[in-house]
């Protein structure tokens, strides 16, 4: 299967029972940006988390190539663009951008 296919799996096509194990990106990502913020005493928004999320498989590809590394980059770009379009996924609750 494609790298892309796979993302789309991961990020659209998500089982019930991964979003039961690891809960929604967009909900993950609030949570994350919550705790974040009070660690480094910025305003870290959802959207920096996802960012963020790029950033680090990016950087670890840089060091060592692993397939993971570029299909978890590729999934958070698409869980991104579905945050900031504001689609839903297996009736996920997204936050608008500006929450």
């Amino acid at each position: 299967m494609n790298i892309l296919n796979k993302a789309d799996q991961i990020v659209n096509k998500r089982s019930e029972e991964k979003i039961r194990e690891y809960g929604p990106f967009s909900e993950c990502n609030r949570r994350a940006a919550v705790i974040a913020s009070i660690l480094s005493n910025k305003n870290i928004s959802i959207e920096d988390m996802y960012n963020m999320q790029i950033a680090l498989k990016l950087a670890r590809e840089s060091w060592s190539h692993k397939e993971d590394n570029l299909l978890d980059c590729c999934a958070f770009i698409g869980a991104k663009n579905n945050y900031l379009e504001g689609i839903s996924i297996n009736n996920e609750d997204i936050t608008k951008k500006n929450d």
